[in-house]
């Protein structure tokens, strides 16, 4: 089970951090990735991470914006959200998979077999 949280109302320029929370990422294979869907798009990916070694991926329009990260102790994926535009508008999902990082390298909704609710993050002056 995973469960998001940290979304919500940011003006441009501001920041957010997300959270992923999980019971556990049950050995050390897991890819955990963030996808995000604004209205009337499809769902595309943000950034992902491998648990086992830490790697991570990031979509290439958000390099140097957002950053993904791990707590193994507390089983828990974080987001930071930095200089936050309009376009960044959406529900953010998280995602988990046992299939490793080579799912970080496709990031294709798809291939994830675990997801969370959903978090709205809204920018917006």
């Amino acid at each position: 089970q995973l469960v998001e949280s940290g979304g919500g109302l940011v003006q441009p320029g501001g920041s957010l951090r997300l959270s992923c929370a999980s019971s556990g990422f049950d050995g050390d294979y897991y890819a955990v990735a963030w996808f995000r869907q604004a209205p009337g798009k499809e769902r595309e990916g943000v950034s992902c991470i491998g648990m086992r070694g830490g790697s991570t991926s990031h979509v290439d329009s958000m390099k140097g914006r957002f950053t993904i990260s791990r707590d193994i102790a507390d089983n828990t994926v974080y987001l930071q959200m930095n200089n936050l535009k309009p376009e960044d508008t959406g529900v953010y999902y998280c995602a988990a998979d046992p299939g490793g990082f080579r799912l970080c390298v496709t990031l294709r909704p798809a291939e994830f077999g675990s997801w969370g609710q959903g978090t709205q993050v809204t920018v917006s002056s």
